[in-house]
């Protein structure tokens, strides 16, 4: 299970830092990912994290400004978001995936029930 939070309204500019812990297994060995869905909009990638340290991938749209990380002691997943835009409203859900480090949603096996992220102009 995947449990987001940290979702919320904020001003342009703003920053904001998204968890998402695991429970009910151990997702040390799976690639970690965020992804957002905005109103009327498909699931899009944002930034995944490799279950070996050093390996992330972002979006463009969101590159120099998010970052993603993990502390597999905790067992839980960060996007931290930083001066962030109108256009980051979405709804943002992690998810994980064992066998593939992907941009791609239909690569992940689990996914977070999302939190909303509402960013004011």
């Amino acid at each position: 299970q995947l449990v987001e939070s940290g979702g919320g309204l904020v001003q342009a500019g703003g920053s904001l830092r998204l968890s998402c812990v695991a429970s009910g297994r151990t997702f040390t060995s799976y690639a970690m990912g965020w992804f957002r869905q905005a109103p009327g909009k498909e699931r899009e990638f944002v930034a995944v994290i490799s279950w070996r340290p050093g390996s992330t991938t972002y979006a463009d749209s969101v590159k120099g400004r998010f970052t993603i990380s993990r502390d597999i002691a905790k067992n839980t997943l960060y996007l931290q978001m930083n001066s962030l835009k109108p256009e980051d409203t979405a709804v943002y859900y992690c998810a994980a995936s064992r066998h593939n480090y992907s941009i791609r949603p239909a690569q992940y096996d689990y996914w977070g029930q999302g939190t909303q992220v509402t960013v004011s102009s």
